[in-house]
């Protein structure tokens, strides 16, 4: 088996997990029950090993990939030389699953649209990162996969066979007509009875409430994402809220773990988690898309993170989906990696990081949502204060910022920048609702807060803000210093910081790489997804509206073709990197687009 390059996998999900399906029908990653519980199928991360579940012809075939308009409902068509075939693969999302009452499981439609095909099937799955063994056996009427106390049920139309040996098996092959259909059906932990005719049910009820949820423009002119890029939009906002737990309301970084920042590094991560800052960002454009209802879930979480912990704890930055408390993180060594690319992790040691920008994320998010009219009540408040107070105390500490490096902690100004903006915030909550503060000292603190960054966060030689005080390292994270507010966007300091990102960071495409210098990790990256919309942001807020687009457009020639990114692209071989695909990019897209056409009505 050969690597499907990232960009070639599309997406499904039930809100509760992300199955990836490859553009040759391979589901090569799933996890059940959720997004961060181990996998069933992991071919993804190990091309002879690891499980799958693949459908496609017996013979020669070309591959592409849509999704059904405003849907997470995916279409693989194969062309042959007898005929066409398409897979049709979806989770069922129905109302009332969104509240929580998901259903595990995968849905498989099989019709042959032209000609006669025959296609194979093969069903693969290794329990728990296959760590376990794993048995498959035939049934009355399909196969039954168990393995670490665990059990998939996979129903069908046609008649299977299974291997014996090391590796357990099952096949089929099946050969349909012009208008035939066949159905198969992955239950997990459940073993429900299937009928045809309620799978073609399912599929048109996950269809109505994808399209239902979607944001609805009343006319071109009544829609804030009007424009060529409307559709990239609504791809990144049915990518978010696939990403969106429906009990918690975290939201994950991504589906996947350990898909490469470069190939055949070790930069491999697990991003199944709810990082605070990706709440932050996700806020405001859910509410611009008129998400009313998901806006405030994110906003309910924020102030659930605020009550769980005590304030030195939110600095670190990452959370289980189900408020797990902790992120161990673990090398599985007889997973050989996605294109040889070692280790493999699972669980994040970032999580016990601090990184101080965490607080000022969580702060304007919580801001970002009451001016959108979430209620902010005295219990709240009583907790935000104790976390101002503290940010208060502790803002001059080292750290190891919105990068997660894995070098001794630093003065980053971006940090800084951020407990600015944590202080600012809840001064300007507290004046708004009443609230009692001592307003006189966080002032006095917020503008010394100010005062050094500009001292000693800005390099006169570079003419720029650094990544660090007295550093000589340009960052893209400086570009938040506009959005946050620290400083106006017609500011010369900040105008020369975009000018350096511009020099120093970006390639002639537009894609930016988030810093220069070493980290402390061995081997590169490519270049950061979000960093690029993040400029296109500040340049349209600049008023540099024709460099916006251009810088947009040139990255948007690395979107796959199915609308999604991962978090980084090469920039040499246009190849993404990282995991996939990735909230932060898709938010960064959204936000871009905006403030673009913001900019151009302006």
């Amino acid at each position: 088996m050969e690597f499907t390059p990232i960009e070639g996998y599309g997406v499904i999900g039930n809100l509760e997990t992300c199955p990836l399906v490859s553009e040759e029908g391979s589901i090569d990653w799933c996890c059940f029950p959720h997004i961060e519980s181990s996998s069933v199928f992991a071919a993804l991360l190990d091309d002879d090993g690891g499980g799958h579940f693949s459908i496609q012809p017996a013979e020669e075939y070309t591959s592409e990939q849509s999704y059904i308009t405003r849907t997470n409902v995916l279409e693989t068509s194969f062309e042959t030389d007898s005929g066409t075939m398409v897979v049709t693969d979806f989770m069922p999302v129905v109302d009332g699953m969104e509240l929580g009452h998901t259903v595990s499981a995968i849905y498989r439609k099989v019709t042959c649209v032209e000609g006669s095909v025959e296609f194979e099937l093969e069903f693969d799955p290794r329990f728990d990162y296959d760590r376990v063994g794993t048995t498959v056996e035939t049934t009355s009427e399909g196969v039954l996969g168990r393995g670490n106390g665990e059990q998939c049920y996979l129903w069908g139309e046609a008649p299977f066979e299974t291997t014996e040996g090391t590796i357990e098996y099952a096949t089929a092959t099946e050969t349909l007509d012009t208008d035939e259909t066949d159905w198969f059906v992955l239950q997990y932990n459940d073993r429900e009875p299937i009928d045809a005719a309620d799978c073609a049910g399912l599929l048109r009820e996950t269809i109505d409430f994808w399209q239902d949820w979607t944001h609805q423009c009343p006319d071109e002119s009544g829609c804030a994402f009007e424009g060529p890029y409307h559709d990239y939009v609504v791809r990144s906002e049915l990518v978010l809220r696939l990403l969106m737990n429906p009990q918690t309301h975290a939201i994950a970084a991504a589906p996947t773990t350990s898909l490469p920042e470069e190939i055949g590094g070790i930069r491999n991560w697990d991003y199944r988690y709810a990082w605070i800052r990706d709440v932050s960002y996700t806020i405001q454009a859910l509410h611009e898309l008129g998400h009313e209802r998901e806006a405030r879930n994110g906003f309910d979480w924020c102030l659930t993170m605020c009550h769980k912990d005590d304030p030195g704890e939110i600095g670190h930055p990452l959370y289980g989906l189900h408020y797990e408390p902790e992120m161990v993180e673990e090398e599985l060594d007889h997973l050989s990696g996605y294109r040889g690319s070692q280790p493999v992790r699972v669980g994040n040691a970032a999580g016990d990081q601090e990184q101080l920008d965490t607080y000022g994320e969580l702060m304007t998010a919580i801001y970002t949502a009451s001016d959108y009219g979430a209620d902010i009540y005295e219990g709240d408040w009583e907790v935000l204060k104790e976390m101002i107070e503290y940010v208060s105390g502790v803002w001059d500490r080292k750290d190891n910022g919105i990068w997660e490096v894995r070098s001794e902690p630093s003065h980053i100004v971006h940090s800084k920048v951020l407990c600015w903006a944590a202080l600012d915030r809840g001064i300007e909550i507290a004046e708004e609702h009443g609230f009692d503060a001592p307003l006189e000292r966080w002032r006095g603190d917020r503008e010394t807060i100010r005062e050094v960054v500009l001292e000693e966060g800005y390099d006169d030689e570079l003419d720029c803000f650094t990544q660090t005080f007295a550093g000589e390292t340009v960052d893209a994270a400086a570009l938040r210093l506009g959005s946050v507010g620290f400083l106006p966007f017609d500011d010369d300091r900040f105008q020369a910081t975009i000018d350096a990102v511009m020099e120093h960071l970006m390639t002639d495409d537009g894609l930016v790489h988030r810093y220069e210098g070493d980290d402390g990790l061995p081997g590169e990256e490519g270049a950061f997804v979000l960093c690029s919309f993040w400029l296109v942001e500040c340049l349209a807020r600049s008023d540099r509206v024709e460099e916006a687009r251009e810088v947009f457009e040139g990255v948007m020639e690395y979107i796959s073709p199915l609308g999604l990114f991962a978090e980084e692209v090469d920039p040499e071989t246009g190849e993404h990197l990282g995991n996939f695909p990735q909230a932060f990019s898709h938010i960064g897209l959204v936000n871009a687009v905006l403030y673009l056409n913001e900019a151009t009505d302006d």
